[in-house]
Parts: C-alpha cells; structure tokens; sequence
C-alpha cells in the first residue's frame, strides 16, 4: 500500500481550534466510555487474598476511583502511570478526529481497539483483580496504550484503517490520496467557520459524501474484490472528489454556500434514503449514539407523483444506549432482543448496546415529487422496520 502524506498545513490547524471545541464534547463523553467499555464490576470487593487492589493504586483514595463502574476505568483512574497515559491517548484520539472526515466511524474503530485491548490484558468482563495481579495488568494496559498512542499518531494510520474498498482504492493511489486530503483539509477549514450546532450538521452531512460517493461509484458491497478489477471505480473516486473540491472552493470560504442548505434528491434512491435518514436522525439527536455506515437500495416502486423505496441501512454504535428504549425505537426504529439480536416488542431487556456494536434494518420510505421535479421524503421516523439484525463488536 502506497503511503501518503495527510498532514494538516499549520494554517489549516489553526482554523481547525473552532472544530475542536465543537467537537471536544463528544470526544471526551466517548474516551470515558472507551477506557472500560461499560461492564458492570465490583473491583473494590476484595478477593480470596483478603487485599483489594486499592491497597495497590496509589490514587485509589484521591480520586474517589470507587465511584467508577468497572475494573479497567479504575485501574486507569488509580494508577499515575496509567492516569497520564489515558490523558495523551485523548490528545491523540482528538489529534486524530481533527484530520478526518468520518470522525464517528473513527471514534467506533478506537472502541473497537480498546475492547481488544482490555480482552487481551485480562480485564474485559471482568469484575475483580487479586492484588498481585494488578501489577502484570497495569504492565499490559500501559504498553498496548503507548503503543495505540504512537500508532494514532502516524497520518499514515488513517489509511491503514481504512475498513472499506473506497478507502483501500484511495490509499492505493497516491495521486487519489493526496486529492483527499486536500479535500478533507478544505471541508475541514470550511466547517471550522461555523457554530458548534451548524458545525455538528455539516460534520454529518460530509460523512454523509463517502456513502454517496460510494454508491455512485459502485463500490458498496465490493469488500471482497481485487482492487485491479475496480478501476472504473478508481475513475469514479477521482471525479467525485475533484467535484466536490471544486464545489468547495468555489464557496470562497462560506460555508452556508455548501452545507446547511435544505437538500432535494434528484431521483427516489439509496442516495434519497440516506438523506431521509439523516433528517430523522437529526429531530432524535441520533448522532449523539449512533452513525450511519451505509445505505443499500433493495427495492422501489416509482409512479409518476410519489415513490417508495426500500432500503438497508446500517448503523454503528457510537454510545451505548438501552435495547429498548426511546433511543432505540427513534434511532433504529426498533427495540430489540440482546440474545437474538432481532426485533422485539416492548416491553424489552434493559441491557445496552456497547460501543461499536453495528444494527442493519430494513425499511420502506415513502417519497413525493415537487413541482422543482426533485423528490421529498415524507417518512418522518424509522418505526415501524420490516427486518432487523443487530451484531455486538469485536
């Protein structure tokens, strides 16, 4: 794989200070979330030895870490070592947000890294630690850390990461990777304009570009094809990135003149959809819990005034949130069963989803045709579904 250079010019980190602050919020909510995972635990109570793992964190006491729900977050919150780690492994997740377009699908990846992490060094799950082995696990959580750390640091990550064919496409090609960046640093500038609650949408709106470029350039469903049989696609890629960057700069540094303004479809399709749900998805503050990964067209219907469509979206875990719940039902039009992982009616478990955990449904959306001769979507929530099926991370 071709290495490429997505650096941000110190100018463009300059404009980047007002997506910080925007974005900060969500970022520190989601490295809390991260340290541990959310699993319930009692690591106060002391084991068979008699000694609890207080007696081995120094910062036990200070810091009231016996407020924290889980092993890991109080190994973390105990530990200088480790305390001072967390604090740099948060400058580097935010490092890291600041210089990508799909942050939510990011901050997913990390969860899903530390979910590994903590499984591999024994404190996944788990409720308790005797006091000698504090010291064997505190060793494990601070190298695999560091070493996140130094990984996250590398712009050369952000393709390594890339988890889909367009991603891989685009990192293959320097002349595709550098066109990227330059894209990404002027959205990014771009949208550093705005306020915090504009920002947020048009944050949305440009992870919302990838999975239109990616229909468009027929590389949905692609996952498992060698990359020289795509190279249509790579065409594609090229073209949809160079229009995009010229529709930025012909903005001239206004923002309002690409994001935020109230967008038509030009036909019922996935691309409709995903326009469809990213307005639902804004009325329920979704975006606070879930991502959109990607929107498939199964099947429409299309008269000459009105449309129905049906699709497959599925959506990734973000923060965790109750498997029925209003969040549930608002967000992915459903509550559902933990064990199965399909549909349920309430009244349902009050387990959570944890982060990463990716939800597919399928859903018809009903559309009209205005007198422009663009299409609107008239369906204003996700429930009721026709099928779902939810997975739990790594």
């Amino acid at each position: 794989m071709s290495p490429r250079n997505s650096m941000i010019s110190t100018e463009a980190g300059e404009n980047l200070r007002g997506v910080e602050i925007a974005m900060r919020g969500m970022v520190l909510a989601v490295v809390a979330i991260l340290i541990g995972l959310a699993h319930p635990a009692a690591a106060d109570d002391p084991p068979a030895s008699g000694r609890s793992i207080r007696e081995a964190l120094p910062l036990f006491g200070a810091n009231h870490c016996e407020v924290l729900r889980n092993l890991t977050e109080q190994l973390f919150c105990g530990d200088s070592d480790l305390n001072a780690v967390a604090v740099k492994l948060t400058a580097a997740i935010q490092d890291r947000l600041n210089r990508l377009a799909n942050r939510r699908l990011a901050i997913a990846e990390n969860a899903e890294w530390v979910r590994e992490r903590n499984s591999s060094c024994g404190t996944f799950g788990r409720q308790s630690l005797a006091y000698q082995d504090v010291g064997p696990v505190k060793a494990c959580l601070l190298k695999e850390t560091e070493e996140r750390i130094e990984i996250l640091s590398d712009p050369n990550f952000d393709c390594l990461a890339a988890n889909t064919t367009a991603g891989t496409l685009i990192c293959d090609d320097p002349s595709l990777a550098l066109a990227r960046t330059e894209l990404n640093n002027l959205a990014v500038g771009l949208i550093a304009k705005m306020k915090e609650d504009d920002a947020r949408e048009a944050f949305a709106e440009y992870e919302r570009w990838s999975r239109e470029r990616d229909r468009q350039c027929n590389l949905v469903g692609k996952d498992n094809v060698p990359l020289e049989e795509l190279s249509s696609s790579a065409n594609c890629l090229a073209d949809y990135i160079s229009r995009k960057t010229a529709e930025i700069e012909a903005a001239r540094g206004d923002p309002k003149k690409v994001f935020g303004r109230p967008l038509a479809s030009r036909l019922p399709d996935a691309d409709a959809v995903d326009l469809c749900i990213a307005q639902i998805h804004a009325a329920n503050a979704c975006e606070n819990f879930l991502t959109v990964s990607r929107v498939l067209e199964i099947d429409s219907e299309v008269a000459e005034q009105s449309a129905l469509v049906t699709a497959e979206i599925e959506m990734v875990v973000l923060s965790p949130f109750s498997v029925c719940s209003s969040v549930a039902s608002g967000c992915t039009g459903t509550c559902w069963d933990p064990k199965s992982g399909r549909p349920k009616e309430p009244p349902g478990s009050r387990d959570s989803w944890s982060v990463s955990s990716r939800m597919r449904i399928e859903k018809a959306f009903t559309f009209q045709k205005t007198d422009s001769g663009s299409w609107r979507c008239d369906t204003r929530s996700l429930q009721p579904v026709a099928s779902g099926v939810a997975v739990g991370g790594p």
